[in-house]
């Protein structure tokens, strides 16, 4: 495994990549490391070829894994041997052949502005995990900011006089997002009381559990799901989806694509554009409606 964990540490120190994606990365190669152990009896990665890759995902999809994770567990292969390949271990990718699943993308329809105000006007403030869950749900919707992001936001990257968020993306990449003053009230409000809890302290992180310890993707996912699933009849209810919804809103009252570009975080506009095909069924009624031909 000293390839693997070299190859880690160079995700880690060169591409500046997140400690999830370095984890799912660690998990992803550990699988394919077990399936040429049980069914070859081969322990060194150097010495695979690509028909043991193609029977790898051939049990994946036998074990009901979706197009989408193999085609993930795949890309990380991928990337494994191509630092392989740069570093002379060895003479030829695997992978070179290999060709991705077609996947469907998944469509995600956004919650609707009603939902996410009726979640906002039902959140208790008077207490501190009410003030705390408003925060992080207002965080996400009005900045549209990752899961990962908000859970490693810290206090210092609030910029209370300009009003502005400085907030730390994949790859390391930092952007400033703006914050709305509706949104500056609430944040004021739970500060008052997120400082007078000593733990939160140690690691600085803004948004903290009851007990003032740094916030983790399940936690996060919960609080959103909670609330969502409340009044909201869709099957996705998870951080993502508001993400989603922000941006949709944004587009839906007529921003500038490129604004809601560079609060996304998005390095290229084609990213950003998968979220204008949400307002696929709003043109189609517009044109059945309006055109002189609709009615023949």
């Amino acid at each position: 495994m000293d390839n693997v964990n070299a190859f880690l540490r160079y995700l880690k120190a060169e591409k500046n990549y997140s400690a999830h994606t370095i984890t799912a990365y660690r998990k992803d190669i550990s699988d394919f490391a077990q399936h040429c152990l049980s069914t070859y009896q081969i322990q060194d990665l150097t010495n695979v070829h690509y028909a043991m890759v193609r029977d790898f995902v051939v049990v994946l999809s036998q074990k009901g894994l979706s197009l989408r994770s193999i085609n993930r567990k795949c890309a990380a292969l991928n990337s494994f041997f191509n630092y392989l390949l740069s570093i002379n271990q060895i003479a030829a990718h695997p992978l070179e052949r290999h060709k991705s699943l077609k996947a469907k993308k998944a469509f995600i329809i956004p919650f609707s502005v009603y939902e996410v105000e009726k979640v906002l006007a039902k959140v208790d403030k008077s207490t501190f995990s009410g003030l705390r869950d408003a925060v992080a749900i207002e965080l996400m919707y009005t900045t549209g900011m990752r899961q990962s992001e908000l859970i490693n936001l810290k206090i210092v990257d609030v910029d209370w006089a300009q009003q502005q968020l400085r907030v730390l993306g994949k790859r390391n990449k930092e952007r400033l997002v703006p914050l709305l003053p509706s949104m500056l009230n609430t944040l004021t409000a739970y500060c008052e009381q997120r400082d007078a809890i000593a733990a939160a302290a140690k690691h600085g992180c803004l948004v903290v559990t009851d007990k003032g310890k740094k916030t983790y993707p399940t936690f996060v996912y919960r609080l959103v799901n909670t609330y969502f699933s409340g009044v909201s009849s869709k099957i996705r209810t998870s951080p993502h989806v508001l993400r989603h919804s922000f941006a949709t809103h944004m587009l839906d009252a007529g921003a500038d694509i490129n604004v809601v570009k560079e609060i996304l975080g998005h390095e290229s506009l084609a990213a950003t554009q998968e979220y204008t095909k949400v307002q696929l069924p709003k043109v189609q009624d517009a044109y059945r409606a309006a055109h002189p031909r609709a009615k023949k």
